[in-house]
């Protein structure tokens, strides 16, 4: 027993405490996390000082886009529906067409109207000329009755004829004053509906021609074209439906008119400037399509501000909230095209601010319209084709006006 223990006590001491882990490879596996760490903080310093400080990012940001809203200008029932959903339409396509049965009668009644009115204004024109006829015969009656009075008069102060004689003379001359003078004044009334350059700006004929104009555009209204090319979207009028002006029938998302808006906090925003490049991805394409644009505004406040009630903060309990600017940034049309979005899609987006010479805000106004459409402007045009006509098949050649009389040209007999 006491031989063994003696041969326990006789083993070394490093046998008694077991294996030894090497301090060197310690040592390097310290040292190389940590080189590992400063390396990378190193690399971060350099992206840093060189790139992230001239970037500025959020994911708050959203597509938008104009939406044209499509409504009638005429009230009717709606016949036939001729776009849907997701489809595309060209500008000036047509989209809803209304019943026309009432908007072709009123159209014939103004036509029948200004008919109407160019025969009457023809018929003014006549009693014009026979009152200018019977104006040159009651000149030529007071002619005569003057000469008569005139010798009667002279007579009758040398007794050579009788007093009664006299008073004929007399009450025959006044009587041709007072006709001559009655068809003046008729003269005067038919000039004050004649004296105008051409039959067309007659008042009467003036208005015909308007109602007739309106009743023409009201239907061609009644065909409901798009003005923009682009995709329809919330369809909702239905074959068979009473419509009225302002009543929403679709709306339609112009292609080529959409933009990214980003919602920077205000502490991001110190060297924003307009001008400044921007990139953008969406999840849409899992990030593998990176759009370029630039910043073409900021907006002159929060985007609370302008909700229908704005937050008050004028409470003991107010707490400090950094809040968000929306900013518009414009992408090329070009990547648009060729990787379309959708309204309401999120995306990331990145402003580069190398460059701080643009202004933070618009400085120029704009000089001509930001969108504008020219598919109504033809509407009605040929309407002056109907109306020439209308007034050629009554009559109303501008041969057949005549000048209007001067009445300086009428002589005024006032008496010896």
């Amino acid at each position: 027993m006491a031989d063994k223990e003696d041969q326990k006590d006789d083993r070394p001491a490093d046998d008694q405490k077991g294996p030894k882990p090497k301090r060197g490879l310690r040592f390097w596996l310290i040292g190389g996390l940590v080189g590992l760490f400063v390396g990378v903080g190193l690399i971060y310093l350099g992206y840093w000082v060189f790139f992230a400080r001239f970037k500025v990012g959020t994911d708050d940001a959203y597509v938008r886009g104009n939406q044209v809203a499509i409504t009638p200008q005429v009230s009717g029932i709606v016949a036939s529906v001729e776009a849907d959903d997701t489809q595309l339409v060209q500008r000036g396509q047509v989209l809803v067409r209304l019943d026309q049965n009432d908007a072709r009668v009123a159209l014939e009644q103004a036509k029948a109207q200004l008919g109407q009115s160019v025969r009457q204004v023809r018929q003014l024109y006549q009693q014009e000329i026979e009152q200018k006829a019977a104006i040159a015969e009651r000149t030529h009656d007071l002619d005569l009755a003057t000469q008569d009075y005139n010798r009667d008069k002279d007579l009758v102060n040398r007794n050579t004829i009788a007093v009664q004689q006299f008073e004929h003379s007399k009450t025959t001359w006044e009587t041709a004053k007072d006709a001559l003078r009655q068809a003046t004044d008729t003269l005067k009334s038919l000039e004050t509906q004649t004296d105008f350059a051409d039959l067309r700006h007659q008042p009467n004929v003036a208005l015909a021609i308007a109602n007739l104009r309106h009743a023409y555009i009201d239907l061609e209204r009644t065909t409901v074209v798009a003005p923009v090319r682009g995709y329809v979207a919330q369809r909702t009028v239905q074959v068979g439906q009473q419509v009225a002006p302002g009543t929403a029938l679709l709306a339609i998302i112009p292609e080529d008119q959409m933009w990214v808006e980003a919602n920077f906090k205000e502490t991001q925003l110190g060297s924003v400037r307009i001008g400044q490049p921007v990139t953008v991805r969406s999840d849409f394409y899992k990030g593998a399509v990176v759009y370029h644009g630039r910043v073409v505004g900021i907006l002159s406040g929060t985007g609370d501000v302008f909700q229908l009630l704005p937050p008050q903060n004028a409470t003991g309990n107010w707490i400090k909230i950094v809040r968000r600017v929306p900013v518009r940034i414009a992408l090329e049309q070009e990547q648009m095209r060729e990787h379309p979005l959708r309204l309401g899609l999120s995306v990331e987006a990145s402003v580069d601010i190398h460059q701080l010479n643009g202004p933070a805000l618009a400085e120029v106004s704009s000089q001509k319209p930001l969108y504008q459409t020219d598919v109504y402007a033809a509407q009605g045009r040929q309407a002056d084709a109907l109306i020439d006509r209308t007034i050629q098949e009554n009559g109303g050649d501008q041969s057949t006006n005549p000048p209007s009389p001067s009445l300086s040209e009428v002589p005024d007999h006032g008496g010896p």
